[in-house]
């Protein structure tokens, strides 16, 4: 059960109206790293928790405030659009909604959402559900969640040079708030799986004992320049470098077409260019 309170968690008021800037503060709505996106990972990383009790907590409480933070940016975009086609675009132009578009206003905020905020990204994009994670594995999931933030809270500080406008200011410090806290204990959750002994290192702490054990030790260096094994993780970490690694299968030719799909093909050139190819050629040439 959800329960609205009918308070921002905290204030969304500019002090003019910027159709411009509305349109750029989509991207903290619908955009890949939003709050939509955080706030239906979390409710869907909550509602498949299989371990009740403080994580499954942590979690719908974040999603829950997430909702809030939702709210909180569509008030803003809404109060950004009030009045804007009369005040930030040129007399000239009469049609409150081309003087939207002039003024720089995504058209769909005054077309489709009568001068409100959309479910959807700075360039109007549509939120998509792929965008979020919630795999069950609370450890990857957590992961991911810091991931989450800290891209949020990076495209907010960029928002935040972007206007001058304090009331927005405001309003942007606070999420940045929210979102500096939310990467911290997620940080710290993926520290406390590891000492409940619920996760190991890696996602997921199973069938390491069955792996290729000749290759999960290794990184393969695959730029030019010597730079690559001067990381820490070689040597912290106990990982080899692999400085000239080699090709371990064959070559990637792909299988014969099925003829009622009508691919390009031909038997005569099937192997032309290949190890097989050429070791043809090279048995032609002895015979």
């Amino acid at each position: 059960m959800f329960r609205h309170t009918k308070l921002l968690q905290f204030e969304a008021k500019p002090e003019k109206p910027d159709p411009v800037y509305a349109h750029k503060l989509q991207e903290l709505i619908g955009g890949a790293f939003g709050e939509m996106t955080v706030t239906m990972q979390y409710l869907f990383q909550g509602w498949n928790c299989r371990v009740e009790g403080k994580y499954k907590d942590l979690i719908m409480d974040t999603a829950t405030e997430e909702i809030g933070h939702v709210e909180m940016l569509a008030t803003m975009v809404a109060r950004l659009l009030e009045g804007a086609p009369a005040t930030m675009t040129a007399e000239a132009v009469k049609d409150p909604v081309m003087a939207a578009v002039i003024g720089g206003m995504d058209p769909q905020q005054a077309i489709v959402a009568g001068g409100g905020a959309l479910p959807a990204d700075s360039n109007g994009y549509p939120w998509n559900g792929r965008f979020i994670v919630a795999s069950g594995n609370l450890l990857a999931d957590f992961r991911a969640n810091a991931a989450a933030e800290a891209q949020g809270r990076l495209q907010t500080a960029r928002l935040y040079n972007m206007t001058d406008d304090p009331g927005v200011k405001a309003m942007l410090q606070f999420n940045l708030a929210r979102d500096t806290v939310h990467q911290k204990q997620w940080l710290a959750a993926i520290e406390e799986l590891e000492a409940d002994g619920l996760e190991g290192e890696i996602v997921p702490n199973a069938l390491l004992d069955v792996e290729d054990q000749t290759h999960n030790n290794t990184i393969w260096g695959l730029s030019d320049g010597p730079d690559g094994p001067k990381g820490g993780w070689t040597t912290k970490a106990g990982i080899e470098y692999l400085t000239d690694p080699k090709p371990l299968g064959g070559p990637g030719t792909a299988p014969h077409p099925d003829p009622a799909l009508y691919s390009t093909y031909s038997p005569t050139m099937d192997a032309v260019g290949t190890a097989k190819g050429k070791a043809k050629s090279v048995k032609n040439k002895l015979t």
